[in-house]
């Protein structure tokens, strides 16, 4: 049987967690546009767990923005999905099934824009949150009255003008609007294309001005792996398990965190933050981006080539592996959570590094550490030069462990072939494509420079860099011995020598 309200008080509540009858009589109180699984696994998570716990009290209305797909399985279902949670926290298994009716209902864009327009008049609807990938929230002129606008943008200025021209003199008309797109400043981006669109079709200047007054635009920052739909096999154990189909399932892992920037205000209206402590709302989100990106991010791209030129192809599989797993463990917490470069207390870094171990290990998602390499070069320059300089700032020293993941980087990148415009890697018998946009300058200095020469090369062009590494006095002649340590007794033997050097050091 499939998934729909009609079953609910058939279903085993030791297995699945069921909603109660009367969550589906809530209000609708936001309009998500975006029907992905990172919403459906995180914000409506937030929005479902609060309505159990008789917090925030709405439902979503979704926008289906793209021409891809259709609504039906929502609507077959009821909206209704389930969220599958598997991962391991505080070091403990986790196994939760969740059935969610925080969606009341997915309109598509394309077809029944009328009923987008018509839920912007509602005075209900207090919320506005979005995901449409980073090129969403970009600037295109475009008349905002199309039927319905092209552009995400368009149509959200198109939804705030609707309010405007109906309801604007009733209290509480104003909405708070939260961007989770992985993009640095989401909110304020998408705030200032709003206004510039609004320009550009020369809506009155009261609109502008309401607008500025009612409307809060919030930078958001969103942190859970969701990797969506599981595969056919997974997916027919969990219905037998469960007792019926769901097409709209995803898995989650258990860790969660939505940041929103935002005042007192926002959080009285993001009322449902109260229901879980992975929603956050603060003046400052900082912090929470700088653990992310640093402990999290910067861990998996260091590790990245040591880990998949040694053999190992998940990240799982690398917390299973000795010299892996310890130099994970040893470069999260010795070298990065010191010298993250923001004020972040070294007890709040590890505190954040042991989830990030938990996620590591999650045996229910399989991270490839190929996949993690993508654009590898512009993650060692994002994520983990201002951690390297910082490090050599404090402590007047260079970081082994951070230096031997730019000698890994540099086998890696280390380019042997070129086939229609695609890069292939070579080590250890092993072939492998590179996806980075630096490929090409890579696979130039490969021919130019020999083996002993290379990495020299690479790590005093400040132009590749967009600093100079030079300045890090003993850096460059650190990596270029470590890089001469990985050509000579192979990465594997080269990652424990370097693990047993640190051990006798402390």
């Amino acid at each position: 049987m499939i998934l729909t309200k009609a079953i609910l008080k058939d279903l085993d509540s030791s297995k699945v967690v069921v909603p109660a009858e009367s969550l589906f009589g809530l209000p609708e109180k936001v309009l998500q546009f975006g029907t992905g699984v990172l919403l459906r696994g995180l914000p409506d998570y937030f929005i479902d767990k609060a309505n159990r716990q008789g917090i925030f009290n709405g439902r979503v209305v979704v926008v289906k923005s793209t021409g891809n797909g259709d609504t039906s399985d929502f609507d077959t279902q009821d909206s209704l999905y389930t969220i599958g949670i598997r991962g391991i926290k505080n070091g403990k298994n986790v196994e939760e099934n969740i059935i969610s009716s925080a969606i009341s209902r997915v309109i598509s864009a394309e077809k029944d824009w009328s009923y987008v327009l018509e839920f912007a008049r509602d005075p209900e609807l207090k919320i506005i949150i979005s995901n449409t990938t980073e090129v969403g929230i970009q600037l295109f002129h475009e008349p905002v009255k199309g039927y319905p606008p092209t552009s995400f943008p368009a149509k959200l200025l198109a939804v705030l003008y609707e309010r405007f021209t109906s309801i604007r003199e009733l209290q509480g008309a104003g909405l708070v609007i939260v961007a989770t797109e992985l993009i640095p400043d989401n909110g304020k981006k998408l705030e200032s294309i709003i206004y510039e669109l609004a320009a550009y079709n020369q809506l009155e200047e009261e609109f502008v001005t309401w607008a500025k007054v009612n409307c809060t635009f919030c930078n958001s920052l969103v942190d859970r792996i969701v990797p969506g739909k599981p595969d056919a096999d997974q997916l027919h154990q969990l219905k037998n398990e469960l007792g019926y189909e769901d097409q709209l399932l995803i898995l989650a892992e258990p860790y969660s965190l939505w940041a929103v920037e935002g005042n007192e205000e926002v959080a009285g209206v993001l009322s449902f933050m109260k229901a879980d402590e992975g929603m956050i709302v603060k003046p400052d989100i900082e912090i929470y981006r700088e653990l992310k990106v640093r402990l999290l991010n910067g861990t998996h791209s260091l590790s990245s080539g040591i880990a998949f030129l040694s053999g190992v192809e998940t990240v799982r599989d690398g917390m299973f592996q000795t010299a892996v797993h310890d130099y994970i463990v040893d470069v999260m917490r010795k070298e990065i959570a010191p010298a993250i470069p923001y004020q972040v207390t070294l007890k709040e870094a590890l505190v954040f590094s042991n989830t990030v171990i938990d996620r590591f290990s999650n045996p229910h998602i399989r991270h490839l550490w190929l996949n993690i390499t993508v654009q590898y070069t512009m993650k060692m320059k994002i994520r983990i030069l201002p951690v390297l300089f910082n490090y050599h700032l404090l402590f007047n020293e260079i970081p082994p462990f951070i230096t031997f993941g730019f000698a890994a980087f540099l086998h890696f990148m280390r380019v042997r072939r070129e086939e229609s415009g695609q890069y292939y890697g070579y080590y250890n018998g092993r072939e492998y494509v590179i996806n980075d946009d630096s490929a090409a300058y890579f696979y130039q200095k490969t021919k130019q420079e020999n083996e002993v020469d290379y990495p020299d090369a690479v790590l005093k062009d400040s132009h590749l860099w967009g600093a100079d590494l030079i300045e890090l006095q003993g850096f460059i002649d650190a990596v270029k011995k470590d890089y001469k340590d990985i050509l000579e007794k192979g990465i594997e033997m080269a990652v424990q020598d370097l693990i047993s050097r640190s051990a006798v050091a402390n």
